[in-house]
């Protein structure tokens, strides 16, 4: 590294950044159990840090990307069924009840009745929609970065502000995918690991092991509800709108219709999950504008934004 780039950071941020990178390393090894995904993400984190002032700063923006990984990741610490009975038969009924679709074989649920109707090109494009869920977001962060800093703190409050709000309804309401009832029924199977479910077509299509990787890892099985997935582009398209991004806000708003078809179709949420998880974004967007236009969150922001000057 370049000394004379070092003696342009601050000692004491740099005191800050490496505390914090050891705290998430024993926060890693003594209570989640220590995976490769951690240290890929700490070598990255501090190679951004000290590579450049450009990246150092990109890298500081983000910093409520990195508190929403932390809260996401130490969910399996205690998961959310141990906390609140999980609802798999009146979710599916309800399911059915208000969006079932009547067939000749008798009353199926969209998702029941989308599985029926799979094609090659739905299960491509459900899956480029679906990977789009945090990497869209995070790009248009870094877009954000050298185009309005100001606003791209307000954008990464708000997608933190609605994990958290989305984490909470995890634990207060524990609920199965759709894909659990189609493998196992409504019988409580809490040992499992993830599933990829519609998505397996995709990786079948192009012959890789991309979604089956992803979902083998996941932090919680009985998290339907709300569906972040949904919840994401809504975040993401509401600040596209506040910075009058014409074509900008036209993109997202596709990719949210993408992702909510997706969502179902691939069997990962239902209807009234991607509902709840619309529902979840907008309370979160009307609790922000309100924190937003407070003296505390306005200033604590303000200040944070001059780290990234």
């Amino acid at each position: 590294m370049d000394n004379k780039l070092f003696e342009k950071i601050g000692g004491k941020q740099t005191l800050i950044v490496l505390t914090v990178a050891v705290l998430y390393l024993l926060w890693a090894i003594f209570f989640i159990g220590l995976r490769n995904d951690h240290l890929i993400l700490i070598a990255l984190c501090l190679t951004a840090y000290f590579a450049s002032s450009v990246s150092r700063k990109v890298l500081l923006s983000l910093v409520f990307f990195f508190f929403y990984w932390v809260m996401y990741d130490s969910t399996r610490i205690y998961p959310n069924y141990l906390f609140n009975p999980v609802h798999i038969k009146d979710i599916y009924h309800l399911e059915k009840a208000w969006f079932g679709i009547q067939t000749a074989g008798g009353l199926l649920s969209p998702n029941e009745f989308l599985k029926l109707h799979a094609h090659p090109v739905l299960d491509v494009l459900s899956g480029l929609f679906y990977l789009c869920w945090v990497p869209v977001p995070m790009a248009f962060a870094v877009w954000l970065f050298f185009k309005d800093k100001k606003l791209l703190l307000e954008f990464s409050f708000a997608f933190f502000l609605v994990n958290f709000f989305g984490i909470m309804l995890y634990y207060l309401y524990p609920a199965a995918p759709p894909w659990y009832v189609d493998l196992h029924g409504f019988t409580e199977n809490f040992d499992i690991p993830g599933n990829e479910a519609g998505l397996a077509n995709f990786d079948r299509i192009l012959g890789i092991h991309l979604f089956h990787g992803m979902y083998a890892k996941n932090a919680n099985v009985f998290a339907a509800v709300p569906s972040l997935h949904a919840a994401y582009p809504v975040i993401t398209f509401y600040f596209a709108l506040k910075k009058r991004l014409k074509w900008g806000s036209v993109f997202f708003g596709m990719l949210c219709l993408g992702i909510w078809f997706s969502a179902v179709y691939s069997r990962h949420h239902y209807i009234l999950d991607v509902l709840l998880g619309i529902s979840c974004s907008i309370t979160t967007l009307l609790v922000f504008e309100f924190l937003n236009r407070k003296t505390i969150l306005k200033n604590l922001l303000e200040r944070y934004s001059k780290v990234i000057q």
